[in-house]
């Protein structure tokens, strides 16, 4: 199954959940624009902060990873780094899956991401214990960024689909 951007009723599952949680002042939001999810925003340092995240409400594509070989990201970025983050019944709640990519700038490319690309961190720190990921038991996907560099951000992305 695909996840595209464009009814706009979809930027509605979209929250963010940023280093304010901690006391930092990143701030992000997703927006869908023109047939496009856009995770954008401003990362901050200060006050020991430095990541920004949006994730998205489970609904139904989050069903359809249970019998994929992995996911798919059309996206275009803006020279940062992001990752794509999946929560899982298999870790615990500040835990998630993650892979890094840093799209391209001046066009759009589609990027595969295998099952075993993923690592389980928590809170930016690889758990060498946790179990591989088991697509039945994703309930949440996402982004984030934390390079450690302060700014304004924007990733976009066309689609997120199950391979």
């Amino acid at each position: 199954m695909t996840l595209t951007f464009n009814d706009p009723s979809e930027q509605q599952r979209w929250y963010a959940v940023d280093d304010g949680v901690m006391g930092g002042q990143s701030r992000s939001q997703f927006s869908v624009v023109d047939g496009e999810g856009r995770f954008h925003g401003e990362v901050s340092l200060d006050n020991g902060g430095g990541f920004a995240s949006v994730r998205r409400e489970p609904h139904d594509f989050e069903s359809t990873l249970a019998d994929a070989r992995g996911i798919a990201l059309a996206v275009r970025g803006d020279g940062r780094t992001y990752q794509l983050r999946l929560k899982s019944t298999s870790l615990g709640d500040a835990s998630a899956y993650r892979v890094k990519f840093t799209p391209a700038t001046d066009s759009w490319e589609t990027l595969h991401f295998s099952w075993a690309a993923f690592a389980a961190v928590r809170r930016g720190t690889l758990l060498t214990d946790a179990p591989s990921i088991k697509p039945a038991d994703i309930t949440q996907v996402g982004f984030l960024i934390a390079d450690r560099t302060d700014g304004p951000f924007c990733l976009r992305v066309k689609y997120i689909e199950s391979l």
